[in-house]
């Protein structure tokens, strides 16, 4: 099963910087177990929505020849549980101390003007081609930005 996690990329530049949604929705099936009776999207799925936006953020700028893949969680934070019917704004900054190889992000997520989770990690830049199609990837981007 994969999951994707993010819906919506609303902005992005090659600089560094990518926005992005994620609705949680009522449906969703990780919300059954997590947690009966209260469902909470569970704080890793955040993570790997993290992830999977920085992986758009490097697939555009690099013209669809790279991902990025996370390795290591530096420091992560939650205020707050993203909940059924929230709709999370996602927000990750490329750091100055990445290389062609590693990056390093900085990364928020927010529902309305409540912040939800902080995060710093970092990651090795892939080809794109060992994971996934190229020209596959550049049609779903162009749907997730409405381009």
């Amino acid at each position: 099963m994969r999951y994707l996690l993010v819906d919506r990329i609303t902005e992005w530049n090659a600089d560094g910087k990518i926005k992005g949604i994620k609705n949680v929705a009522m449906s969703e099936d990780f919300l059954e177990f997590h947690f009966p009776k209260n469902p909470v999207m569970p704080g890793v799925l955040l993570i790997e929505a993290f992830a999977q936006l920085s992986g758009w953020l490097e697939a555009a700028s690099s013209d669809f020849k790279n991902w990025f893949l996370m390795t290591k969680v530096r420091q992560c934070k939650f205020y707050g549980f993203a909940l059924p019917g929230d709709q999370v704004e996602l927000e990750v900054e490329r750091l100055s101390e990445s290389t062609p190889q590693r990056k390093v992000y900085s990364a928020t997520g927010r529902v309305g003007t409540k912040r939800k989770v902080v995060i710093e990690f970092e990651g090795d830049v892939i080809p794109l081609e060992e994971i996934e199609d190229r020209e596959e990837q550049r049609r779903f981007f162009k749907v997730l930005t409405r381009e």
